[in-house]
């Protein structure tokens, strides 16, 4: 059996869980607002120049995968702190060739 059915952590260490939890949620809403900010600066590059910035695209790849950790993290699904207590992550999977506007 694990600690948690037995009853057996100590109140300290949720406690000290659930701050980093509170931070990462903050950080989590400002990121909610950065992607948003990124999607319109990239949909207004591609109406200008009907091309996409590459360095936007990669960027927001890895704020994707910084998101997917920081919710991880969040919901207990995951025991490693997210960035800035590591390093940001990299890509998760390369992102599509090219986007299709069908």
């Amino acid at each position: 059996m694990d600690a948690i059915s037995q009853g057996s952590i100590p109140r300290a260490k949720i406690g000290i869980r659930l701050i980093f939890t509170l931070i990462c949620l903050v950080v989590l809403s400002l990121m909610h607002s950065l992607i948003q900010m990124i999607t319109l600066i990239q949909y207004i590059i591609l109406l200008i120049t009907r091309g996409y910035s590459e360095p936007l695209r990669s960027f927001s790849n890895k704020a994707a995968a910084y998101v997917y950790k920081l919710i991880r993290y969040v919901t207990l699904n995951e025991n490693v702190r997210p960035f800035p207590f590591t390093d940001f992550p990299t890509e998760m999977e390369s992102p599509e060739e090219t986007a299709m506007f069908e």
